[in-house]
């Protein structure tokens, strides 16, 4: 998307359609909206009084102002009350506007900063969240190879930020490059988890990787089976050998300042890339969404992207371990022992209990960096769906600041967090009398004993663990999920998360 910042007033503005706001309450249109109202001699107030715009969170009212002003359309979209309002609601207040504008037949939308004045918030994050709002409320995914839908040539390419002080601008413009980073991160990481197993393989993950890697002027190494072997990452090889398609690790490094001795923050992500659960095989029944699987590492990857794209001074480091985990004829049999690459065996008592089996080998080749902090991203767990339902990203952590930047960048990206407990008590259900761990403790606490079995491979680096099982994927029966940003399929979360960490990590921990 074209996303541009103009000066000058909303009325002014000669876009396909004009987007202005209205809080919750109000019966004397202000601001932007006001200065609108005025041009269209007083019709945003008729709608108010009739009722029909009542301000709240994401509804739109529609209507054509009949040549008293450039644009033939004006839609005024609600902010909610104003004692509730939030990053989040700027963002899903664009993203309704943004939906209902190409419905419209917009192609150019020319919108006000949404909470940048009396709503409050800083002008530059305002400004971010209604650019990440926009482009994410109109992703649409189209599967490769499938015939073009004639509805996706309809669709909005031009966003104008529109602000009548011109001493704001740059503030403005620089919140807008940070969110359409950050949106294209997301929308790249639903595409990567929206694609089908027999397209999106370790292979063609890798590849993404590299084309980050050549775009951004990255580091990328890809480790095939032999490279694992030497290294002795038994645990992420025995989840691959009942795959035809070959393993992958890959590791993606921004170092901008070309400086090894700099400690980087390191991102783990997940990479099944199919998770039929091996020998220990899953139903029937929803496994085709075990696509997805490779959430983990498709928020990871389209970080790196967004760190990228906006230039992040911090060195940050990217460790996917890509496979698949199937049932062929040599794969991983319940009660067989392996040795991750820090020493640690493991019996595996489910196949279906393997992102952590991989994730144990990744988190332990993470040492020779000496990272500042690592945050591993997994959908890991059903046990997390059980606990946190749809709404939140479990967060299991074992440093209170590393903690507070996820819960901090989480809240601020729309990703709310929910810190669960890391207690070592429930080490007990991880114990195996034939080797130092079995790769599940059972049902209870399942996403906790999940955690402390990743434990044993991060030595004493600050980590957090993002479990998000219960929030990579939306459907629209979920209702207390529903935001207008989100569309059927994988929801990218983590990217935004991720990237404010490193942001306020870069600031607060810098080395």
């Amino acid at each position: 998307m074209n996303v541009l910042v103009q000066s000058g007033g909303i009325e002014a503005g000669d876009a396909d359609a004009v987007v202005v706001n209205l809080f919750e309450g109000v019966t004397e249109p202000g601001g932007a909206t006001g200065a609108l109202d005025r041009s269209l001699d007083g019709a945003i107030r008729d709608l108010v009084a009739s009722g029909d715009a009542r301000g709240k969170l994401n509804e739109t009212v529609v209507f054509h102002p009949r040549g008293a002003i450039p644009a033939p359309r004006v839609i005024v979209v609600g902010l909610g009350s104003p004692a509730e309002f939030s990053l989040d609601g700027a963002r899903q207040a664009a993203a309704a506007a943004a939906r209902e504008a190409r419905r419209a037949g917009a192609r150019s939308v020319a919108s006000v900063v949404h909470g940048g004045g009396v709503g409050g918030l800083a002008l530059a994050d305002a400004a971010g969240a209604v650019v990440e709002g926009t482009i994410l409320g109109l992703y649409r995914y189209q599967a490769p190879g499938t015939l073009p839908r004639e509805d996706f040539d309809r669709e909005v390419d031009t966003l104008t930020l529109v602000e009548f002080d011109a001493a704001k601008l740059p503030e403005i413009e620089r919140g807008a490059r940070v969110g359409q980073a950050i949106a294209e991160g997301t929308c790249l990481a639903r595409d990567l988890a929206n694609q089908p197993a027999n397209l999106l393989t370790p292979t063609a993950l890798a590849e993404v990787a590299q084309r980050i890697a050549d775009d951004h002027r990255m580091g990328c190494q890809v480790l095939g089976r032999e490279q694992m072997a030497e290294l002795k990452m038994e645990a992420l090889l025995s989840v691959a050998r009942g795959a035809s398609q070959p393993p992958r690790f890959i590791v993606l490094e921004h170092n901008p300042a070309s400086d090894d001795t700099v400690p980087p923050v390191v991102l783990v992500g997940k990479g099944i890339t199919f998770d039929s659960g091996g020998i220990s095989i899953k139903p029937a029944s929803g496994m085709e969404e075990m696509r997805s699987d490779m959430a983990g590492a498709a928020a990871v990857l389209a970080t790196m992207q967004t760190v990228g794209a906006m230039g992040l001074p911090r060195r940050v480091v990217a460790i996917v371990p890509a496979t698949e985990n199937m049932p062929g004829s040599d794969a991983s049999h319940p009660g067989d022992v392996v040795t991750a690459m820090n020493g640690v065996s493991i019996e595996i008592i489910n196949t279906d209990a393997e992102g952590r089996l991989i994730l144990a080998d990744a988190l332990a080749y993470a040492h020779r960096y000496d990272p500042a902090a690592v945050v591993d991203v997994a959908t890991l767990t059903g046990g997390m769906v059980m606990a946190l339902g749809y709404r939140m990203t479990g967060v299991f952590a074992n440093d209170d600041g590393l903690w507070e930047a996820v819960r901090d960048a989480g809240d601020a990206a729309g990703e709310p967090m929910w810190r669960m407990p890391l207690d070592p008590v429930y080490n007990a259900q991880i114990r195996s009398p034939f080797a130092d761990l079995r790769n599940t403790g059972g049902r209870p606490g399942s996403a906790v004993t999940a955690a402390c079995f990743l434990s044993r491979f991060v030595g004493d680096h600050a980590w957090a663990h993002l479990d998000i099982a219960g929030t990579n994927w939306w459907e629209a029966d979920i209702t207390y999920t529903k935001k207008p940003y989100y569309v059927r399929g994988n929801t990218g979360v983590g990217v935004g998360t991720l990237t404010g960490v490193l942001r306020s990590w870069d600031a607060d921990r810098a080395a």
